[in-house]
């Protein structure tokens, strides 16, 4: 026995001594490997230039930053990616990596967001190619200036324009109340008593309202379909471009085949129609794109209208039915707040005459605070929490450069969470925006410069008129309060806000 106990104890440093020798070697083929890829993607540019970078480093070869990336996302820590950078290199505000695939670099400060977003003459636009696969190359993210500016102009007022927002408020009030009364009959009926998934039953209110505005409706079978399919398109956005099976990329491009055959199809429908004589309505997103012609008297054809459909189909129900559901989850978590948003609502609903039906402009113009609520909701939320460009040509961007073809990463997520942008970030405060005119580079809920969101007034729209209704008489109770959130492709409880609602007798 003693003589076993002392080879055993005799066997220990050994052991030790190898795990240690192991754990050094890791470290080594670490170190190596990185720096091995760092040289490769930098040697190009010169010793001159690569003493210009902004700190930073490549990481290991085809993964990069992804890694850490996903892992800060999936781990619940989304604001620890940028952070790692920060704590090593200090508050630059432009730091370089690798990710998706290309040499990169990532901009955190609102100074630095706003010089790339405003300088449309040495950056354009640089999403992913797995984005732009999925999204469409003749869409507005994968414009030249000219053309995005030409689209920008022909699409613009049956988004944003004064009549076009008249002609949709209807739908929009009675879909969100219908919607709100079943709703809550469903939560309320015997024997189910688990409520409803918040976020899910938003999703498919808010492309309800947007399938009708752009296509003019569809039954509810299509539109459920339809629906589905962007849910799968919207998971692979933002996930390694990994053609596999099993992998959330494969499945958004067999969800974008599938998009763009319906979408084909109800084109040729149109363009058939229109052989005919039979001319369409002119009053859906398609029929205009149809209709639509430049100065040259140029129309766009097929794959631009596909591809531009989709992309405004895809942002027009995911951001809206998810800054929605924050929003209200916020406004019940905060009973001041809701309070406050109540009361101004019950004001704009005094001043309505007897012989108005429904919520008017007027009206929604006269939501002020509740402007503030939805700002800081987008603020806080952060929907679209980075956006991405491609440098024309060498640009110094805070003293370092950001050379010829790299790609640039605008972290909107950084500027927003910034505690010396926006004091005490973390806690939901409408009131940080009561007179309060934010610098340019500051908010970049929907971008800025030339690339500017073109749906942002819609997409207000839609959300104020829901919570409008859901101040007055409803109230919200979650399954789950503190369920988990999952920050990809975008912020949302696990369970999809799986709650009651219920109507509140004033």
């Amino acid at each position: 026995m003693e003589e076993a106990a002392s080879a055993s104890a005799s066997a220990l440093p050994s052991w030790a001594a190898l795990v240690l020798l192991s754990a050094a070697a890791l470290v080594l083929v670490d170190a190596a490997a990185r720096r091995a890829h760092g040289w490769y993607r930098e040697a190009p540019l010169g010793a001159a230039r690569r003493a210009r970078l902004p700190p930073g480093e490549m990481g290991w070869p085809v993964v990069g930053g992804m890694w850490a990336f996903l892992r800060a996302f999936k781990s619940g820590k989304p604001d620890a990616f940028i952070a790692s950078f920060v704590r090593r290199f200090g508050r630059t505000g432009v730091y370089r990596g690798f990710m998706f695939s290309s040499p990169t670099i990532l901009v955190t400060t609102p100074e630095a967001c706003k010089q790339v977003l405003m300088d449309d003459d040495a950056f354009v636009t640089g999403w992913p190619k797995a984005t732009v696969a999925l999204i469409g190359p003749k869409s507005f993210i994968a414009m030249p200036y000219d053309e995005h500016r030409r689209l920008r102009k022909l699409t613009a007022a049956p988004i944003n324009g004064f009549d076009a927002l008249t002609a949709y408020l209807p739908f929009i009030d009675r879909t969100v109340t219908s919607s709100l009364r079943a709703w809550a009959d469903e939560s309320s009926s015997a024997g189910t008593g688990r409520g409803v998934e918040f976020l899910t039953e938003l999703r498919r209110m808010t492309f309800k309202i947007i399938v009708q505005i752009f296509l003019g409706g569809a039954d509810e079978p299509t539109t459920r379909a339809l629906e589905r399919s962007y849910t799968d398109l919207n998971y692979g956005m933002r996930a390694m471009a990994i053609n596999l099976p099993g992998f959330a990329y494969r499945r958004a491009l067999r969800a974008r085949r599938r998009l763009v055959a319906v979408l084909q199809g109800v084109l040729d429908e149109r363009r058939a129609a229109r052989s005919m004589g039979v001319s369409g309505s002119g009053v859906d997103m398609m029929d205009r794109l149809i209709e639509a012609e430049d100065e040259r008297g140029r129309r766009l054809d097929d794959d631009e209208i596909i591809d531009v459909l989709v992309m405004y189909l895809n942002a027009g129900h995911e951001s809206s039915g998810h800054i929605t559901m924050w929003a209200t989850v916020f406004l019940q978590e905060n009973p001041d707040i809701f309070a406050k948003a109540k009361a101004e609502q019950e004001a704009i609903m005094r001043s309505i005459p007897a012989s108005q039906q429904g919520l008017t402009l007027r009206d929604f113009r006269k939501m002020e605070y509740l402007s503030q609520v939805i700002d800081e909701t987008l603020r806080l939320v952060n929907i679209s929490f980075v956006s991405f460009r491609q440098a024309t040509k060498d640009v110094f961007v805070n003293g370092y450069l950001i050379p010829k073809g790299w790609k640039v990463q605008l972290w909107y997520r950084s500027v927003h969470m910034d505690p010396q942008v926006y004091p005490d970030p973390t806690k939901f405060n409408p009131s940080r925006w009561e007179g309060h005119s934010p610098r340019a580079g500051t908010f970049l809920a929907f971008g800025l410069g030339a690339r500017l969101c073109p749906g942002n007034d819609l997409a207000k729209l839609e959300i104020s008129v829901f919570l409008h209704h859901f101040l007055l008489g409803y109230k919200l109770t979650r399954t789950n309060p503190k369920c988990r959130v999952r920050y990809l492709p975008h912020p949302r409880p696990v369970d999809n806000c799986l709650a009651k609602i219920t109507r509140v007798v004033s």
